[in-house]
């Protein structure tokens, strides 16, 4: 595969990935659209505009796993996110069909396969083929 191919399917994980992302990143903190468009592409290379993102945040919002609440101290009202309960039940449940998922792929073949612990739980860091 060559790189550009490689960054598609990168894209392709990571948007597949979109709603662990999410809940994971507002589980950390409250945040704003914008917050979450940067943090996901600092944290995975990908960008995801403002079409992709508002209405998946709808989404989360319309399930209850996330409330939102206009935050007005600063020029420009802006719409800040918060995980709910039954969020952070899902991303609990969302890990561990994830970790079942990853031992699963580990056991077909995968090597290179590893996670890594973080301060909530064990996120996917890198995965290779042997």
């Amino acid at each position: 595969m060559n790189t550009q191919e490689l960054r598609k399917v990168d894209k392709q994980l990571t948007r597949g990935l979109l709603d662990i992302i999410v809940l994971e990143l507002l589980r950390s903190e409250a945040m704003h659209g914008y917050k979450i468009i940067t943090a996901i592409r600092r944290n995975f290379g990908a960008y995801f505009g403002p079409s992709t993102i508002y209405p998946f945040l709808s989404e989360l919002q319309e399930k209850g796993y996330i409330t939102s609440q206009w935050d007005t101290k600063h020029d420009r009202p802006r719409k800040v996110y918060t995980i709910t309960s039954e969020g952070k039940n899902m991303l609990t449940g969302i890990e561990q069909s994830f970790s079942t998922i990853v031992s699963r792929i580990s056991r077909m073949g995968m090597t290179r396969l590893r996670t890594i612990s973080t301060p909530n739980n064990a996120m996917i860091n890198q995965v290779g083929m042997k």
